[in-house]
C-alpha cells in the first residue's frame, strides 16, 4: 500500500526547516488558542484541542506553553485574536502554493507574504484559482516496534484510512478529512506512538519539477514563507525529481 508519500517529497528540506524550536512553539501555541476559542477549553469535550495539545507534546512543547495557550483562548488572559488565514500563491514552473496564516494581525501578514513573494518569484493569487488543486486530507505519522499486520490495516482502511505505508522505522497515514480522530484513537489503542496527526492540504495532482533552478527556487521560496512568525504551513504542488532533490539536500 502505497503513494501519499508525495505529500513528503513536496516539502524540500522541511526536516530543517522543523528544527526551528521556537517557530515550532509558537505555530503550536496558536493553533491551541484558536481551537480552545471555537471549541472550549476542555480537551475531554474538545476533540480538536486535544489533538492539538498531543502534536504539541510531541513536538517537545512545555506544558506551561500549552496551559497559556489554553487560558488565552479561553478569554482568562487578554490579548489580540487569532485567525486562521489561508493565502495562495504561484510561482516558477506554474507551481501553486497555499500559505496558511496563524495571526492576530491580517494586515501585517498579508503585507509580509507579499513582499516575500515578490522577493522570490512568487506572485500572490486569487485563493479560489488555487484552493480546486488541493484537498484536505488527515496525515498521521507514528512509530513502533511491532509490525502492522494484514488485518490491522484492513481494520484501519474501514475507519477511512486512504493509505498506509510503512518503512520499516516509522507510519505514515493518509485518511479522509472525518477519519483523522478515530485513526489516531485507534492507532493508539493498538500500541502505536502516534507522534503527529494533523489535518493538511495535500495536491490532487503534482507537477514534476526536474529543473535544479526552477526546484531551488521553490526551496527558497518555501523557506522564506516558512521563517515569518505567521506562516504556520506552506504547501505546493511541485513533486522534484529525485536528482533534484538529491542535489538540493547536497547544496548544490
Amino acid at each position: 500500500m502505497s503513494g501519499h508519500s508525495k505529500w513528503a517529497n513536496i516539502r524540500v528540506k522541511k526536516t530543517a526547516q522543523d528544527a526551528r524550536r521556537g517557530k515550532i512553539f509558537t505555530r503550536h501555541a496558536r493553533l491551541i488558542e484558536i481551537v480552545t476559542r471555537s471549541g472550549g477549553g476542555d480537551p475531554d469535550t474538545n476533540a480538536a484541542l486535544r489533538a492539538a495539545i498531543d502534536n504539541a507534546k510531541a513536538d517537545s512543547v512545555p506544558n506551561t506553553n500549552i496551559e497559556r495557550a489554553v487560558k488565552k483562548g479561553s478569554g482568562e488572559t487578554k490579548g489580540d485574536a487569532m485567525a486562521e488565514v489561508i493565502y495562495a500563491a504561484t510561482g516558477a514552473g506554474s507551481v501553486a502554493y497555499l500559505i496558511e496564516c496563524l495571526t492576530d494581525n491580517t494586515n501585517r501578514t498579508l503585507a509580509n507574504v507579499k513582499s516575500i513573494l515578490n522577493k522570490n518569484g512568487g506572485k500572490l493569487a486569487e485563493t479560489g484559482s488555487v484552493m480546486w488543486l488541493f484537498e484536505q486530507k488527515g496525515i498521521l505519522t507514528a512509530s513502533g516496534s511491532k509490525s502492522m499486520s494484514e488485518d490491522e490495516q484492513l481494520a484501519l482502511i474501514d475507519m477511512g484510512a486512504e493509505d498506509i505505508e510503512l518503512d520499516g522505522s516509522g507510519i505514515a497515514i493518509t485518511t479522509n478529512r472525518g477519519a483523522l480522530a478515530k485513526v489516531r484513537d485507534h492507532m493508539k489503542h493498538m500500541g502505536y506512538e502516534v507522534q503527529s496527526a494533523r489535518l493538511q492540504y495535500v495536491p490532487k495532482q503534482t507537477i514534476a519539477i526536474a529543473d535544479l533552478e526552477i526546484a531551488r527556487g521553490i526551496m527558497h521560496l518555501v523557506e522564506a514563507l516558512e521563517e515569518d512568525e505567521d506562516i504556520a504551513e506552506v504547501h505546493t504542488n511541485a513533486e522534484c525529481s529525485n536528482e533534484a532533490t538529491a542535489s538540493l539536500e547536497q547544496g548544490a
